[in-house]
């Protein structure tokens, strides 16, 4: 790409604001060079505006720390300092709905990591590995949204990714049924054990609207676009329970799956390790070269020693072995901000970009 792509980032100051911030400090295809919050923050440095609260392992990046904050409700100043936005806002749904619908039609493709539009018929919701051809809604989103080059993409929950990319491996032996636990990271809600003391220690059995995404949203994911709008899928049938653990970044998923088809381990192992897509074909920049890694260790994967795999942007399984009850369960593990959050919006863009609905305004 002769010259970066310029970029803002809505909600820039929150965590996962934050980690866009981190991943795109370097990008080979974007700048940022735009950074916009809520109106407390607008008018201060980037680097007074987040204050103590830098989360990410890494430094704050120095081409960031003196841009000045934008109000995100400016909606026309912000939009007309860049090409395209990551929106991780945080708002009420009906908030970001509005908002993001409100870029988009100042001819700005919003790349969104938040769930409020992950069920709007014509938006696109997106395992750039799984389902990149759900992009084609974006013709007839623009439609509505009477855009030339405007229009919202989203990437699913955080808590699928540790197990719907397996089942997608998994797709000609046909799986039906699916229970799943997710054990889930406190960075999920936001927090540092710093914000979060109680969590030390501890387990909190519920996480208020995870189950349904969890359970929901993969089969939207392996749906088909008909008649200009995504239709979700009917299998697999997938119930869940959620649960948060005391773990900082990682989410852990204990699957048990039910299949149509008779399918030996080594089978299952390979088309998970074999799995990739469009991003590896492409070589896209955050994409990793594996998309999926199988572990024979009996105690893996576990978050201290595998949820960096690939920049965090691969998954890792291990514990594949048959059931007395459902045919086969597996262990999975992602990470939760980086492939299920920030990174993974990443490569939404970059896929987008690689086909063309991202360009220079």
């Amino acid at each position: 790409m002769e010259k970066k792509l310029r970029v803002g980032v809505l909600g820039a100051t929150g965590m996962v604001g934050q980690r866009f911030i981190s991943l795109l400090a370097d990008h080979p295809w974007y700048e940022v060079v735009t950074v916009a919050a809520s109106p407390r923050s607008a008018g201060k440095t980037y680097e007074e505006a987040v204050g103590g609260r830098w989360k990410m392992s890494t430094p704050m990046p120095e081409g960031v720390k003196n841009l000045t904050v934008m109000d995100v409700n400016q909606v026309e100043e912000v939009a007309s300092t860049v090409d395209f936005v990551f929106s991780a806002v945080d708002m009420s749904k009906e908030e970001i709905r509005a908002i993001e619908e409100a870029y988009a039609k100042t001819e700005t493709p919003v790349v969104s990591n938040n769930s409020a539009h992950r069920w709007t018929p014509d938006v696109p919701m997106v395992i750039p590995e799984v389902n990149p051809e759900h992009f084609e809604v974006i013709a007839d989103q623009k439609k509505r949204l009477g855009t030339k080059r405007g229009f919202i993409a989203v990437k699913p929950n955080c808590s699928i990714q540790s197990y719907a990319p397996v089942l997608a491996a998994w797709k000609e032996f046909e799986p039906y049924e699916v229970v799943v636990t997710t054990y889930q990271a406190i960075s999920g809600a936001g927090k540092t054990f710093k914000d979060w003391p109680e969590m030390v220690e501890n387990i909190i059995p519920y996480i208020g609207g995870e189950e349904e995404k969890s359970e929901q949203e993969p089969l939207r994911i392996f749906g088909k676009v008909e008649n200009g709008q995504i239709v979700k899928a009917a299998e697999p049938v997938i119930t869940c329970q959620c649960i948060r653990v005391p773990v900082l970044d990682g989410h852990t998923a204990a699957a048990f799956v039910k299949f149509r088809k008779k399918v030996t381990k080594e089978e299952l192992i390979e088309k998970m390790t074999s799995f990739s897509g469009l991003p590896q074909k492409l070589e896209l920049p955050s994409a990793p070269k594996q998309f999926i890694q199988y572990l024979e260790e009996d105690n893996r994967p576990q978050v201290k020693m595998d949820v960096d795999f690939e920049r965090g942007m691969g998954i890792s399984v291990g514990r594949l072995r048959e059931d007395t009850v459902y045919d086969w369960k597996f262990v999975g593990l992602s990470h939760n901000t980086v492939r299920g959050a920030a990174g993974g919006a990443v490569l939404c863009a970059e896929l987008l970009t690689a086909q063309g609905y991202i360009s220079a305004k």
